[in-house]
C-alpha cells in the first residue's frame, strides 16, 4: 500500500506514526508546503516572551527523525496543487525548485490543517502587523521584536494565542491592549466568567476594549470603528481561523456544515480511499452529537492517530470532543468544556445553573478561591457543561468534569465521585462535590437557585418579592443588592414573622453558603418559594460587569 498524507504538522505526523506501527510494509509519503513539521505551535507565545529560549525546543523533529524512527518519508516546500481521485494521482510542486510532478496513492489522509483568518481591516497588509499561526509567524514575531523594540501592541482578538501573546509581550515590557469585538473576553466563556478573566487583565496592567471592531491599522496606532486611537507598535491579529479545505473542494471531497472537511467516525471522506484529520476537519460533538469546528491540538493528534489506524484497517473511532479548552494568563487560569450556557439553550435544554466560589484546598494550606459554572439539564440532570476561573487546581478539575460528561454523568453522581484528598491538594468536598451537590439540590429538591440576570429580571418584573442579605450587617452597610433588606443568618429565626410566606423570597450570602442556609431555614418555616443567588453578592457583582 502506498499511503500518502498532506500535512506533516500533529495530525499528518500521527497519521504517519500510527500507520507504521500497524503496517511494516506500507509506502509512506508526506507532502508539506512549510520548512517546520511536527512543531509545537501552542509553545509559540512561550518563545516570543522568552520562557521557551530555543526555538528548536518547539520544533524537535525534521524529516530525518520520521525516515529513520518510522520509515516514512517527508517532503518539506512541497505544495499539493490538485487531487485527482478518479485515477488516484496528486499534482505537486516542489517550491524550492518550481519543478510540477505527479505522485499516486492507494490511500490518502487529508491534513491541511487550518490558517489564520485576516479581517478586512485596512492597513492589514502593513509589516508590523502580524498572525501566529506557525513556526515562521513566531520568527517573524521574534524578530521584529528584536529588532525595533516596540513599546506598544495591540492585540486583535481575545482567543487562548492572543491571551497567550498578551501575557508574554507584557512579559517583555511593552504596552499592551486588547480589542474584542464581542462584549466579552475569551469567547469561550459567558460573560458571567469572562468578567473575571477581564478584571484579572486590568489588574495585570492591560488595557481592554470590548464590543468595538478595528476600522484601520496605520503605522504607529490602530483606528477604532468610533474614531478612538490607540497606540501600537506593531499588531497581532488573533481572530480565529478557517480549516484549510480549498485543495479538498475542488476536488469533489465533501465539506460539512461547519465549512470543514466532513468525515465520518472513521474519518473517511465521501470519497473512496481518501481520509481527512485535523484542523481541517469538521468534528461532532458529545453532548449534541451535531457537528462542530473546534481545532485544537489535542484533537489534531487524536483524529491523526484514528486516520492512520484506519487507512491499515484498524478498529479506532473517533468518538467526539467536548470543545475542552484551558489557557494561562499572567498567574490565571481559566478552562472550558461541554456546552456554555448560551449554547446549551440555543440546543434548547432546560438549563440550571450553579456558580460555586471554593478554594481549590484549604485556606491554611495556602488554598485561593476558584469560581466553578456549572450547566446542566433540568429535565435529566445530566452535567452539560462546565467553566472554571481560579489559579491553582483548575487543570485538575476540569479533567475531572471533562471524564464526567463524557460519560454522561448526572450531577447527583459528582457527590459520589472518591476524589483524592489531602490538606496540600484539596478540601474535604472537593470543589468538584460541592458543584454536584448545589446542582442536585436546585435540581431535585426545593432548594432553588436564581443567577444574577433572573434576579434582575425579577426585580424589573414588579412582582412581589423580599430580598434578604443574609450577611453580616457590616459587610451590608459596605454594600448590598439595592432593594434587599439587611437580615444576618444568626437572627433570621427572630425575624420570620416580619417576612411574607407566600412572597416570592430570595436569599443572598458572600459567595453562596450562607444563602443557601438562611434559604433552608425559610423553607423549613413554611415559606413557599425560595431562592438563593447563585455565586452569591460576588458572583452578582462581578456579574453585573459582563
Amino acid at each position: 500500500m502506498r499511503l500518502i498524507i498532506i500535512g506533516a504538522v500533529a495530525a499528518g505526523t500521527s497519521a504517519a506514526a500510527k500507520a507504521r506501527r500497524n503496517d511494516e510494509n506500507a509506502e509512506i509519503i508526506i507532502y508539506d508546503k512549510d520548512s517546520y513539521i511536527s512543531y509545537s505551535g501552542c509553545g509559540m507565545p512561550y518563545y516570543i516572551g522568552g520562557e521557551v529560549e530555543e526555538a528548536q525546543k518547539l520544533t524537535p523533529r525534521d524529516p530525518a527523525f520520521f525516515k529513520s524512527k518510522y520509515n516514512a518519508d517527508i517532503f518539506i516546500r512541497h505544495e499539493v496543487l490538485s487531487i485527482d481521485h478518479k485515477n488516484k494521482t496528486l499534482d505537486i510542486k516542489n517550491m524550492s525548485t518550481g519543478e510540477i510532478f505527479q505522485d499516486h496513492y492507494d490511500k490518502l489522509v487529508i491534513a491541511a490543517g487550518a490558517a489564520a483568518v485576516i479581517p478586512p481591516v485596512k492597513g492589514a497588509d502593513r509589516k508590523n502587523v502580524f498572525t501566529l499561526r506557525n513556526i515562521g509567524d513566531m520568527n517573524q514575531i521574534k524578530d521584529f521584536i528584536n529588532e525595533y523594540a516596540p513599546k506598544s501592541a495591540v492585540i486583535v482578538g481575545t482567543g487562548f494565542i492572543g491571551l497567550e501573546v498578551c501575557e508574554n509581550l507584557k512579559e517583555l515590557g511593552i504596552d499592551v491592549t486588547l480589542i474584542e469585538r464581542l462584549p466579552w473576553v475569551t469567547p469561550g466563556l459567558d460573560g458571567d466568567m469572562a468578567v473575571y478573566v477581564e478584571d484579572h487583565l486590568r489588574k495585570s496592567g492591560v488595557k481592554l476594549y470590548t464590543g468595538i471592531s478595528v476600522a484601520e491599522i496605520k503605522e504607529d496606532k490602530v483606528i477604532l470603528e468610533d474614531q478612538r486611537q490607540v497606540q501600537a507598535d506593531f499588531v497581532l491579529l488573533s481572530t480565529g481561523v478557517r480549516p484549510n479545505t480549498e485543495l479538498a473542494a475542488k476536488a469533489g471531497i465533501e465539506l460539512g456544515v461547519t465549512g470543514a472537511i466532513k468525515v465520518n467516525e472513521k474519518m473517511m471522506t465521501n470519497v473512496k480511499d481518501v481520509y481527512s484529520c485535523g484542523d481541517c476537519s469538521e468534528q461532532f460533538h458529545v453532548v449534541t452529537g451535531k457537528p462542530v469546528y473546534r481545532p485544537m491540538g489535542s484533537t489534531a493528534n487524536k483524529t491523526g492517530r484514528i486516520a492512520g489506524d484506519a487507512v491499515t484497517g484498524g478498529n479506532l473511532s473517533f468518538r467526539g470532543i467536548l470543545g475542552t479548552g484551558i489557557f494561562k494568563v499572567f498567574d490565571m487560569t481559566a478552562a472550558m468544556t461541554g456546552l456554555s450556557e448560551k449554547e446549551a439553550k440555543k440546543e434548547g435544554y432546560h438549563v440550571e445553573v450553579c456558580h460555586n466560589i471554593k478554594p481549590n484546598k484549604p485556606e491554611y494550606m495556602g488554598g485561593r478561591e476558584m469560581v466553578i459554572k456549572g450547566i446542566a439539564d433540568k429535565d435529566t440532570g445530566r452535567l452539560l457543561g462546565v467553566q472554571i476561573v481560579g489559579f491553582e487546581g483548575v487543570d485538575k478539575r476540569i479533567d475531572v468534569f471533562v471524564t464526567a460528561i463524557t460519560y454522561k454523568a448526572h450531577v447527583e453522581d459528582l457527590f459520589h465521585l472518591d476524589l483524592a484528598y489531602a490538606p496540600p491538594f484539596s478540601t474535604t468536598k472537593d470543589p468538584v462535590m460541592y458543584t454536584g451537590m448545589i446542582l442536585n439540590n436546585a435540581i431535585n429538591s426545593d432548594r432553588k437557585l436564581i443567577t444574577s440576570d433572573e434576579l434582575e429580571e425579577l426585580i424589573n418584573s414588579g412582582k412581589d418579592c423580599q430580598l434578604i442579605d443574609a450577611r453580616a450587617a457590616s459587610q451590608y452597610e459596605q454594600d448590598h443588592i439595592e432593594t434587599a433588606v439587611s437580615i444576618p443568618h444568626a437572627r433570621l429565626r427572630d425575624t420570620l414573622d416580619k417576612l411574607d410566606k407566600d412572597t416570592i423570597t430570595v436569599t443572598y450570602c458572600n459567595k453562596g453558603v450562607t444563602g443557601n442556609a438562611a434559604q433552608n431555614i425559610l423553607l423549613n418555616h413554611g415559606f413557599k418559594e425560595v431562592y438563593n443567588l447563585s455565586g452569591g453578592h460576588k458572583n452578582y457583582r462581578k456579574s453585573r460587569k459582563s
